[in-house]
């Protein structure tokens, strides 16, 4: 239907800090691997308040209450969330939102994916959209919140302002996110039992309470002297930057700064001080400890970010619940080699401000993932690497596999074995395999015991023929305890495209040195016989990925393992994502790449000087070398 109006960028209502007996939604949520919080659903959430109402420092147990959250449990004493095949942990919050708007009304926005399953947006995103949809907008602008999206009305859909592509929206009712009434009790502050009588046990809050002391003594002697003028700001600081007086609350950290509410920006009106209580997220008790404070509902952070001026020279940022100051001088090299800590680097910055220094605030470094547009004529083949381009076909199953043939190549045959267990089936050697009458196999007895050739060690035939037919059934086989290969190790990847050049870039810490850029484009498919979920559909998220090698020796024998590897299959496979949680989507598959061109700051970048050495030990590991040139 037609939706009278103009369009709109992004709402901006600055909610402020909200009364402490008004009602509030409380939405649970997670930080994924681009640092944004997603929500649990409203089922989850309310499993969650229930766990929480009866103890504030236990777990809570996802999967009673979603089958696929089966692995995962949250630690409340610690706010992460657990996942215990793998264990993989990520922090978690307890975020307030108010009852009118789309969690309280049980409102959800979704978009298609390319497996055709629905995926909900971001929480904020997702009340933005509904305050368009329910001031009847034809259109919403989401490049205010950081998204190239344009979302429309009239034929429910999203579309891609960069590529154009058009993918389906939906909005559906679900169950309404739990409310809670009155002021929030300390054990249930970001993290639980943070004020509970036991301190913090994140970095930060620890500095906090080693330096408290000496800092409240530096306090007082300040008090008992008339406070001196403000000190001009530091030479060669930033124009505008903005230096920060000694509190006369140090004792509660009572400095200004943004709630802590996650990694959000928020910025002072026109005009206000830094300090003052009417800018937004300064409502601030003096005397008061406020780095365990609760947040203000999301809709007041949202708008408030959505208004950030390009460049404004300072940001607050939220670790571990707590609110730091992230100073640019005088602790230096933040983008360096060595970097800080952010919470060591915010506890100088309070430091600094209660002896009277002044602290230049900045905005926290990005990572830097492309280098700069290469045109083609500057593409050049990688010397002593022929073509390109590599290109992986569907698996074809090979043939005289036979379990029984594969076993017998590798291992020999021992009269005596020792009394000890086989590490497969746990039963002893000198009696029969664990899996006499599980499995038959002719020729191969439940009380036959092999030696494997190169490690020696010694298996229960049987268990070994167990293993091969559970496993790829390539025709090699994998020492279980030694993880020795014998034969040539393939994997399941599914079929795509590898692509190498060099680029006139340097990479950090090669500054002499070209670049060798690694492309892999992996197409969402059909899982074949080999993979978890046979003739499901399976997807290829972050495809095209770009990865990065120096142009030297050790980059390009790293370069023609990997080729080998891809060939082989081994780069990726199909299972369950370790950051995103989603099931039959392609995934690394143990070998580590340098995804990050220009800096190091989520650790897949350079400088790393043991990279090279420890990637070369991970195709090994799999099997993959190069062979020793022959006399």
């Amino acid at each position: 239907m037609s939706r009278p109006g103009q369009g709109v960028m992004v709402p901006v209502n600055g909610l402020g800090f909200p009364p402490q007996n008004v009602a509030r939604v409380v939405v649970w949520e997670w930080l994924n691997e681009h640092s944004r919080w997603r929500p649990y659903t409203a089922t989850v959430c309310h499993h969650i308040e229930n766990v929480l109402k009866e103890d504030a420092r236990g777990s809570v147990v996802l999967g009673q209450v979603d089958a696929q959250l089966v692995p995962y449990i949250i630690d409340l004493q610690s706010m992460h969330q657990f996942r215990q095949d793998t264990g993989t942990m990520r922090p978690v919050r307890r975020n307030f939102y108010d009852p009118s708007s789309a969690p309280g009304k049980g409102i959800v926005w979704e978009w298609e994916n390319d497996g055709g399953a629905w995926t909900a947006y971001d929480m904020d995103i997702c009340i933005t959209i509904q305050n368009a949809y329910e001031k009847q907008h034809p259109w919403l602008d989401l490049s205010s919140l950081g998204f190239c999206y344009l979302i429309y009305f009239n034929s429910m859909s999203q579309m891609n302002r960069q590529t154009r592509r058009r993918r389906r929206l939906r909005r559906r009712l679900d169950l309404a996110y739990p409310l809670t009434v009155g002021s929030i009790p300390k054990s249930q502050s970001w993290p639980v039992g943070a004020s509970s009588g036991q301190p913090c046990s994140c970095q930060q809050c620890l500095l906090v309470n080693s330096t408290r002391a000496a800092s409240n003594a530096i306090l007082a002697s300040q008090r008992r002297k008339a406070p001196p003028a403000p000190p001009p700001p530091p030479p060669g600081g930033p124009p505008g930057a903005l230096s920060v007086r000694p509190s006369a609350t140090f004792a509660g950290a009572a400095l200004w700064a943004a709630p802590a509410v996650g990694p959000t920006e928020l910025a002072p009106p026109s005009g206000a001080s830094p300090r003052s209580p009417s800018a937004p997220g300064s409502a601030l008790t003096p005397g008061q400890n406020n780095l365990n404070r609760p947040g203000p509902p999301r809709a007041a952070t949202v708008s408030a970010r959505a208004s950030i001026p390009p460049g404004y020279p300072w940001r607050g940022r939220a670790l571990s619940g707590c609110v730091s100051v992230v100073p640019a001088l005088p602790v230096k090299n933040l983008n360096g080699t060595g970097p800080v800590h952010p919470a060591l680097a915010g506890m100088t910055g309070i430091l600094l401000c209660a002896a009277g220094l002044p602290v230049c605030l900045t905005r926290a470094p990005k990572p830097i993932l492309h280098p700069p547009p290469v045109s083609k004529s500057d593409v050049k083949p990688v010397p002593g690497v022929p073509g390109v381009c590599r290109k992986t076909k569907k698996k074809h199953l090979k043939k005289s596999k036979n379990p029984e043939d594969v076993v017998r190549r590798y291992t020999q045959k021992v009269k005596n074995p020792p009394d000890e267990d086989c590490t497969i089936c746990m039963e002893r050697l000198v009696t029969a395999s664990g899996y006499e009458g599980v499995l038959q196999h002719k020729g191969v007895r439940p009380e036959l015991v092999g030696r494997l050739g190169r490690c020696g060690h010694v298996y229960h035939l049987l268990c070994l023929v167990a293993m091969y037919s559970n496993g790829n059934k390539d025709g090699s086989l994998q020492c279980p305890t030694c993880k020795a290969i014998y034969g040539e190790k393939t994997g399941t990847q599914p079929p795509g495209k590898m692509e190498f050049h060099l680029i006139p870039h340097s990479l950090p810490g090669f500054a002499d040195t070209q670049t060798i850029r690694i492309v892999y484009d992996i197409p969402t498919g059909i899982q074949g016989p080999e993979h978890p979920n046979p003739g499901k559909k399976f997807t290829a998220r972050g495809f095209p990925r770009h990865c990065y090698l120096p142009n030297n020796e050790k980059g390009r024998k790293v370069l023609r393992l990997l080729i080998t590897a891809w060939e082989r299959r081994l780069i990726f496979t199909i299972g369950t994502s370790n950051t995103t949680g989603e099931s039959d989507t392609v995934v690394w598959n143990e070998i580590h790449h340098k995804t990050e061109f220009g800096s190091n700051l989520t650790g897949h970048g350079y400088p790393d000087a043991s990279y090279l050495d420890n990637v070369l030990a991970e195709l090994t590991a799999q099997g993959v070398s190069e062979a020793p040139a022959k006399a």
